[in-house]
């Protein structure tokens, strides 16, 4: 059976996506597998930012957690798209979670978990999307399982929902059961007055506190003036607080407790204690809550439980503070032995039913006033008087967990009505046996009113404090199951009633089960030498013992626990309530628990810790007993002797009155300086107590804040040890490093080196292919300057051939003056036509020495980008002029065209002919001007088309002639 503290959840928080595709006629889902058990997803949207928000939880116990983390067992969610049409399910990628960075929550509400781990975003691996970086917010944590164990195999109603009405409360919705203030009745009701059949009494008491200085940190500034702390909770609305303290290292407050009067049912009140939320006690310092802690309240009414009708239901237990926004401050955790705690019990009772907290108080109530005693029927606040049985002590130690009770135990109700009934014979104390003693406070109280005779307890007396936890039985050797309950008592304890831890736990074999309500401490005082003979001489017996309902207890075995042991333990000291010096010897043991009947075969293992705690001589030195053992104690003050009979009258000096007189005077002088004496040295005694007191208390201060400093150091040295680890890993990664940048470095210098050279020689060639460039092109300038000389020489040949047919032209002219016109028109066309070839022949010159002139230019120039751009721009210029010029040559050529075919009359034929003149002249200037842009040659399309609308115009010409 594993406890419901070691019950866990893993909880994996789902949250969103984002970076996916869309995909309208598909959904997302999440399927997470851990432990071979698979969780999944409600399916989305296939969006680009899909929202899951869903929480998958796997239960399991600290036991088995801590093995999957030493076997870093992954959680591994793998993510598919779903086509809802077909069913068929398409794997986009998966995301393995380490369970080690899983980090335990604590529970701040009743149905609210703050979690410490923020969540982090994951990337999809083996991603199907591969142009999508998909990622999944995700967040994993342990949560402590809230749910209540199950105390048997046997089947069991199921516990109403939070916030849903039982079936017997039909058509009560949960918003109507609230909590009305009826001032008339002194009461609050709790739903409508129909299901209101009873009165309760609901009860908060704040017994004690300790390790309060916890809750104040280093750097927090108290008030100058003497600081005054309370606590505060609210019960039904109403605000209350105790009497104010002021020392945090010993809070000095009486008990109080708060009660109110509720009318109502049972039902109606499990239903509203299940909507409620826990019951919040802080620790305030004017305005400010040092610290706080939360009392579960659901516990007190149990679904299909009838306790309440028989006894009250309690929650009670030492509650550890918790600092506000331990969280955010990122506060390290505190030793439990150190941890702050308040005891609180929290009791709901049916008026009108005898409680266990009557027996139990009712020895201590007789000698109360009865002034003191009140029945209130409003919510009231009043304090009690401490509790200090000297058989049972009610509540365990600070350094033990807090323990939590549902209801009175049946062993405590036993243990005190067995006291009521055997009270033992006062005549039968007797001072000197070594029987326990009450304690100091009992005492006191007793003495105010009791008028019994005095007995003075021997002067070396100690005051004892003996506690045992019974802690948990395992190693089962019967076969078959057993509902087991402990049982023992030790009369020299001061208290012959047993003691049984209750409710009464199933154990099978091969299981180990922890005992609820196991613990238990007895004040007593007696001599140290008489507490070792009886240690010695009487063992402790533990009997085991089987509760069935359907037959009578059975006794299965004892257990012999040697109280002796504690004595050879080592000693600590400590500092007691007063801060006198105190011992604790602490002893821990697993005895076997060995058949009562037949043969002593062992039925199971008991483990237990021992503590006794040795406060010192005992303070108050008188006890009262009862009248009918003064017989006894007057015999003993009886004279011994009667006073001697007078003798005769002797005449000596020393019985003179002048004698008598002057040694009446001396003996008075020694009376009164002994008098004077013991003034000074109850003065002296007095002054040196209460410097004693306030080195003791100045003492407890500097302990308790070295403790909390050493605490604090403590943990401050745990993480200097972790970043000293961190440190040393991370020198060894920057040596690791610092060696490969070394590396890296030698082979940047050496790949430097090699490019390098590789650059100088790549300029030396392309030095050398510029000086050969240079050179050829300098053969091409100079073989360029020669041609230049040849097409001058060409063109002023050119130019007297010209000048000589242009003489034989007139010449011609002259004497072909004397042929009829048209002739002569002819002639001077075809001379106009060869003048016009012979001007191209010369312009082509020009533009060939041009050229040549231009070719020389744009090698001077042929590192300036200016010409270059400027060069582009012409081209672009020509181009456009190209375009323009080709317009007008189709729209000359359609002209020619026209003029071939003969649609122009006979009248006009010298028109036609002057027609052909122009554009033959006009086709020829095109492409001379095309031709010295340099951008074409004569196996150009465009020039060869010029040149054959030019030889079809003369054609024509000559035709036409």
């Amino acid at each position: 059976m594993v406890s419901k503290s070691d019950q866990l959840l893993i909880v994996v928080s789902i949250l969103e996506g984002h970076h996916f595709p869309k995909r309208p006629k598909h959904m997302l889902i999440v399927e997470a597998k851990f432990d071979g058990e698979q969780l999944a997803t409600d399916p989305v949207e296939h969006t680009d930012q899909p929202e899951f928000a869903t929480e998958l939880a796997w239960e399991i116990d600290r036991k088995a957690l801590h093995q999957h983390r030493l076997q870093r067992t992954p959680i591994k969610l793998q993510c598919f798209a779903l086509d809802p049409v077909s069913s068929a399910k398409e794997t986009i990628g998966y995301i393995l979670l380490d369970l080690r960075t899983a980090q335990e929550t604590k529970q701040v509400f009743c149905c609210f978990i703050v979690n410490l781990q923020a969540p982090k975003w994951y990337p999809l691996l083996s991603n199907k999307y591969t142009k999508f970086k998909s990622e999944i917010q995700i967040s994993i944590a342990l949560e402590t399982d809230s749910k209540a164990p199950v105390d048997s195999f046997k089947a069991k109603g199921a516990p109403p929902r939070d916030g849903k009405v039982p079936a017997s409360l039909f058509g009560l919705e949960p918003k109507d059961i609230v909590a009305v203030l009826n001032e008339e009745g002194g009461y609050h009701q709790i739903g409508p007055a129909d299901y209101c059949t009873d009165f309760f009494v609901m009860s908060v008491t704040i017994a004690f506190a300790t390790q309060l200085e916890q809750l104040i940190p280093c750097t927090m500034k108290l008030p100058e003036r003497q600081p005054e702390f309370f606590f505060y909770y609210s019960l039904l609305g109403n605000d209350v607080t105790n009497e104010p303290f002021n020392d945090l290292i010993n809070p000095n407050f009486e008990p109080e407790r708060a009660s109110v009067r509720i009318h109502s049912s049972v039902e109606i009140l499990r239903v509203y204690l299940a909507l409620q939320p826990k019951l919040q006690i802080h620790l305030c310092c004017g305005d400010q809550s040092l610290g706080s802690t939360e009392i579960p309240l659901t516990g007190l009414l149990k679904k299909g439980s009838s306790e309440i009708s028989q006894r009250p239901v309690t929650v009670e237990g030492a509650f550890i503070l918790d600092p506000p926004n331990r969280a955010k401050q990122k506060l390290a955790p505190i030793p439990v032995e150190l941890a702050p705690t308040v005891g609180v019990s929290v009791a709901l009772q049916r008026e009108g039913v005898d409680t266990q907290s009557l027996i139990q108080l009712k020895n201590q109530n007789e000698h109360v006033p009865q002034h003191s005693k009140k029945r209130v029927l409003t919510p009231i606040k009043e304090k009690l008087t401490e509790p200090k049985s000297p058989s049972v002590s009610p509540l365990p130690p600070h350094n033990q967990s807090p323990p939590t009770k549902d209801d009175a135990t049946e062993s405590e109700v036993e243990s005190l009505q067995y006291d009521k009934d055997t009270k033992p014979n006062p005549k039968a104390i007797n001072p000197a046996v070594p029987a326990s003693v009450a304690q100091p406070v009992t005492i006191a109280n007793a003495s105010e009113t009791a008028s019994g005779q005095k007995i003075a307890v021997p002067a070396t007396s100690h005051h004892f404090c003996f506690s045992i936890d019974l802690r948990s039985i395992h190693d089962l050797e019967v076969s078959f199951p057993i509902n087991c309950v402990l049982r023992y008592s030790y009369p020299f304890f001061g208290s012959a009633a047993p003691i049984m831890t209750n409710p009464p736990i199933e154990v099978r074999k091969n299981m180990e089960v922890f005992l609820p309500q196991s613990y238990c401490a007895f004040d007593f005082a007696t001599m140290p030498h008489q507490l070792q003979d009886t240690f010695l001489r009487i063992p402790l017996l533990i009997e085991l013992w089987h509760k069935d309902k359907m037959s009578k207890d059975l006794l299965l075995g004892i257990a012999r626990i040697q109280l002796s042991n504690i004595l050879s333990s080592e000693k600590t000291r400590f500092l007691g309530s007063n801060g006198e010096q105190c011992w604790r010897q602490t002893y821990s043991e697993s005895v076997p628990i060995i058949a009562a009947q037949g043969s002593n075969n062992r039925i199971i293992n008991l483990s237990y810790t021992m503590t006794l705690e040795d406060y010192g001589l005992v303070k108050m030195r008188e006890i009262f007993v009862s009248d009918s053992s003064q017989g006894l104690s007057a015999v003993q003050q009886k004279p011994s002797s009667l006073p001697p009979a007078p003798s005769e009258v002797q005449t000596e000096p020393r019985e003179t009155l002048e004698y008598k007189a002057a040694l009446e005077l001396e003996m008075w002088k020694e009376m009164q300086e002994d008098i004077f004496e013991n003034q000074l040295k109850q003065k002296e005694l007095a002054h040196m107590q209460a410097l004693a007191e306030e080195w003791k208390k100045r003492d407890r201060e500097r302990e308790s804040l070295v403790q909390k400093k050493v605490a604090e150091y403590t943990i401050l040295e745990g993480k200097l040890q972790k970043t000293l680890i961190d440190l040393e890993k991370r020198e060894q990664q920057l040596a690791i490093t610092e060696t490969e940048l070394q590396r890296e470095r030698k082979e940047l210098k050496s790949e430097r080196e090699r490019n390098l050279q590789e650059l100088q020689d790549s300029v030396r060639r392309a030095k050398e292919d510029c000086v050969h460039q240079v050179e050829l092109e300098r053969l091409k300038v100079k073989q360029l300057e020669e041609d230049k000389h040849r097409l001058q020489q060409q063109l002023k040949d050119a130019e007297n051939k010209y000048k000589i047919l242009e003489k034989e032209f007139h010449q011609f002219k002259d004497q072909q003056s004397n042929k009829p016109e048209i002739r002569l028109q002819s002639e001077i066309n075809l001379l106009t036509l060869e003048k016009r070839e012979q001007e191209s022949q010369m312009a082509r010159l020009k533009k060939q020495q041009e050229e040549l002139e231009q070719m020389r230019l744009r090698y001077l120039a042929s590192e300036e980008k200016d010409t270059v751009n400027t060069e582009r721009q012409e081209l672009l210029d020509i181009r456009n002029e190209l375009n323009r010029l080709r317009q007008q040559e189709q729209k000359q050529y359609q002209d020619s065209r026209e003029i071939a075919s003969g649609k122009m009359g006979g009248p006009h034929g010298s028109t036609m002919e002057e027609g052909l003149d122009d554009y033959l002249t006009r086709l020829i200037e095109e492409r001379d001007t095309l031709m010295r842009t340099g951008v074409y040659n004569h196996e150009d399309r465009i020039i060869s088309e010029l040149d054959r609308q030019i030889r079809e115009v003369l054609a024509k010409n000559n035709a036409s002639n």
